[in-house]
Parts: structure tokens; C-alpha cells; sequence
């Protein structure tokens, strides 16, 4: 029996309202390179509002044990939280766009968080979300989500990480 990947059921229509509301639009991505776990995490996110970028970031943290997908996934949308928060902008509409089904199921679903490398950020992730009035999560697919991606990536390659997971383009 082949297993169905669970799908974030969003609103639609709440993600076109915030989107034609002028909503802040936050992307976030993360990858590990390159094995998982145990290689080299890498993490990008960028904010627009109006079609305009007002923010962006990547990093990295070094291969170890404790490195994975879903840390590097985590380490991205809190770096999107903490930039809302210290901005000052916990009122303001955000819609959250990520390629993650599991960060976004846990913070805007229904999932639990299980133990897991990332089980710390993730609980981290669910206090500040505590300090928002408008801010929406949703699932897209990767193809929607190559900024993020990008910047996930971008610290890994300058400190020559080889890719074995996600090759690089030729």
C-alpha cells in the first residue's frame, strides 16, 4: 500500500485576503549537506511586504550529531519570528510560507512535537507564535519556495559544503 503524504489543509481563501491585504509574505527554508542528519545545516529566509523585500538572512551551523533538515528548517522560521518580534510587528498581518510540512503542520496544524533534534526549536517556535494576532502558516512545494531555498544554501557553498542531497545545478 503506497503511504499518501499528509497536505496542510489551508484556507485559501485566508491566504488570498492576507496576500491582497498587504500582508508581510515570509519564506523559509533549511537544508542539511551533505548527509542527514549529521551534516552541515544550512538556513535562508527572506520577508516582503508589497512586493518589496525588506529583509532576508541565511547561516549556518556546523556538522555535528545534533544537525538535520528539520533543525535547519526551525533555525529559518525562527529567524523570521525573531525579526517580526524585534521589529515590533507581532500586530501586523504575516502569512509564514514554508516547504516544510512539519514545521508547518506543528506550528499552524495539528501535529504534535515528538523528540527529534529539532523538538527544542520547535518548542521555542510555538512560545513566540504566542506573541502574534495575525499570523498565518502554509504549506507550498518546494518549486514555490527557491529564494528560501537559495539562501539556505548560500552560506554551505561559500564555506564549500559538497551537496549530495540537492545537487547543485548544472
Amino acid at each position: 500500500m503506497k503511504r499518501r503524504r499528509a497536505r496542510v489543509r489551508t484556507d485559501e481563501n485566508a491566504v488570498r485576503y492576507a496576500e491582497s491585504m498587504g500582508a508581510y509574505i515570509a519564506f523559509f527554508d533549511g537544508c542539511c549537506e551533505p548527509r542527514n542528519p549529521g551534516g552541515t545545516a544550512g538556513y535562508g529566509a527572506v520577508i516582503f511586504k508589497n512586493n518589496a523585500r525588506v529583509w532576508q538572512t541565511s547561516g549556518m551551523i556546523p556538522a555535528s550529531p545534533q544537525t538535520s533538515n528539520n533543525v535547519a528548517e526551525y533555525l529559518a522560521f525562527n529567524a523570521v519570528l525573531d525579526w517580526f518580534i524585534e521589529q515590533g510587528l507581532t500586530k501586523e498581518l504575516i502569512l509564514v510560507k514554508g516547504d516544510s510540512n512539519l514545521v508547518i503542520q506543528q506550528c499552524f496544524g495539528k501535529w504534535r512535537i515528538k523528540g527529534g533534534f529539532y523538538a527544542e526549536h520547535a518548542k521555542a517556535a510555538r512560545e513566540k507564535i504566542k506573541k502574534f494576532r495575525a499570523l498565518r502558516g502554509t504549506w507550498i512545494s518546494r518549486d514555490l519556495n527557491s529564494l528560501a531555498d537559495e539562501l539556505s544554501k548560500a552560506e554551505l557553498r561559500k564555506n564549500g559544503v559538497e551537496f549530495k542531497i540537492q545537487p547543485e545545478a548544472a
